[in-house]
């Protein structure tokens, strides 16, 4: 096996772990809120079951997106497409950051 398939096949269980996480949240029956960023408490959340159904389809379409832009490291790392990996999945966590914090964030956290 050459250094590029063990790339793509580290960066996939990535993207299957993050695609797992999501789907374990999605289908979730405890009655506490899944946290999005490490390390902090979540606030205070109005409808927890529907905040955890949201947060699980972020992170089953962040864990698609994240593997599907890993395909190009399947061409090796000098190639052109790296810039594709590299500055997609960037790009694809300051989305999914704001995503989190305006769409959902916003829209289950308890008015008080």
């Amino acid at each position: 096996m050459t250094g590029r398939w063990l790339g793509f096949i580290v960066w996939l269980l990535c993207g299957l772990a993050f695609t797992g996480m999501g789907i374990y949240t999605y289908f979730s029956k405890k009655e506490k809120p899944f946290g999005f960023w490490a390390n902090a408490s979540v606030a205070p959340i109005s409808d927890v079951k529907r905040y955890n159904r949201a947060l699980g389809k972020l992170w089953v379409v962040f864990g698609i997106i994240f593997i599907l832009l890993g395909l190009p490291l399947i061409c090796g790392q000098n190639s052109a497409g790296i810039a594709v990996t590299i500055l997609g999945a960037s790009m694809e966590v300051i989305v999914a950051s704001g995503v989190y914090t305006i769409k959902i964030e916003g829209k289950y956290r308890r008015k008080e």
